[in-house]
């Protein structure tokens, strides 16, 4: 498909560098076939039936933004995939002088060799190693907020940037639908009947790119590594069979349950990496609800929930989201989308 067709005007304004508080606070739009409603996320428990069940990624974002030097030129690295217990790729800023050999020196005694070098991906190996490493990251480390907030990162950023139950360091990027989410809201979703099972997708920095390509044929996604446990599938395929809704708390969860299931939508076991690109025609097979935030223009993400709703209800969702001053991307609004009829 163009990628044109994904295009829409989007004000800067629009787009949220601080998220709501409390986090349940954030408005939510309710996008139905027959329609749509303006609600909050606090709201939630009441549009969720019990014996639904949410499906969270439970992944936690760790200080992957390294900025530091190579001789007297500065040099900003984002992690992107672990490679060995010392061993990183990631993507540099400037890369076109990165060659092997060459070190790179970070805050706190932090350094990395250069190993290799295609585009602006690079591979590093640093002088610390597992729990070393991490440690040290955390120490010198910036979180990497998304290139469309226009400011440093600060210490507000390392609690607002994760979810309440993210459990697995790994990822560069939240599961951003999960960060409305509140210990309250919880707890009312089980007052609810509402269920809930883990899975867990390390957001990759490739989730930031764009798309360049003039075709999505031509556009080739970076595979992020996941995991479904068999305890989950079996939770998730439990309640599909007892007639409840999988509800994928982001794009994230969607992707991977969708790796992971069958064409009847039973989901299996998975440990692995993904790169599913998921745009108008490809079936959606698991899931029957998705939460997510508002997205960029001509964004994967975009294409996705263009996927899972129809592209002209979701044209239609984003004017009227735009109109009515709703907050986008990360630190944006959320929507709760129900999946359009098979045609």
């Amino acid at each position: 498909m163009r990628v044109d067709l994904f295009d829409f005007d989007l004000p800067a304004s629009r787009i949220a560098s601080r998220p709501a508080a409390p986090r349940d606070s954030a408005r939510l739009l309710h996008v139905r076939p027959s329609g749509r409603a303006d609600l909050a996320v606090s709201m939630l428990p009441r549009l969720l039936r019990r014996g639904d069940i949410l499906v969270l990624n439970d992944t936690r974002v760790f200080p992957a933004r390294l900025l530091g030097r190579r001789g007297a030129v500065a040099v900003e690295v984002l992690l992107h995939k672990q490679q060995t217990a010392e061993t990183w790729q990631g993507f540099a800023r400037p890369a076109k002088r990165l060659k092997p050999g060459q070190i790179l020196e970070f805050p706190g005694g932090l350094a990395a060799d250069v190993i290799s070098r295609e585009g602006p991906l690079v591979t590093v190996r640093f002088n610390h190693a597992g729990p070393a490493l991490m440690a040290k990251l955390s120490e010198v480390g910036h979180i990497p907020l998304p290139p469309y907030i226009h400011r440093p990162d600060d210490e507000r950023d390392r609690a607002d940037y994760q979810t309440v139950y993210g459990i697995r360091d790994g990822a560069v990027a939240a599961p951003t639908a999960g960060l409305h989410f509140t210990d309250e809201l919880l707890a009312a979703l089980d007052d609810a009947g509402v269920a809930r099972v883990t899975v867990t997708l390390h957001v990759g920095a490739g989730t930031f790119l764009p798309v360049t390509a003039e075709d999505t044929a031509q556009h080739t996604m970076h595979a992020e590594w996941g995991e479904i446990g068999a305890a989950a599938a079996a939770t998730i395929n439990a309640a599909r069979a007892t007639g409840g809704r999988v509800v994928a708390v982001g794009t994230t969860a969607l992707r991977l349950l969708e790796t992971a299931s069958r064409p009847d939508g039973a989901v299996l076991p998975f440990v692995g990496e993904t790169s599913i690109f998921i745009t108008p025609g490809v079936p959606i097979k698991a899931v029957d609800l998705l939460m997510t935030n508002f997205h960029l223009p001509r964004s994967t993400l975009y294409m996705l929930v263009c996927a899972f709703a129809g592209m002209e209800t979701m044209r239609a969702a984003y004017a009227h989201a735009i109109a009515e001053g709703y907050r986008f991307y990360s630190y944006g609004d959320a929507s709760l989308l129900e999946r359009s009829p098979a045609p």
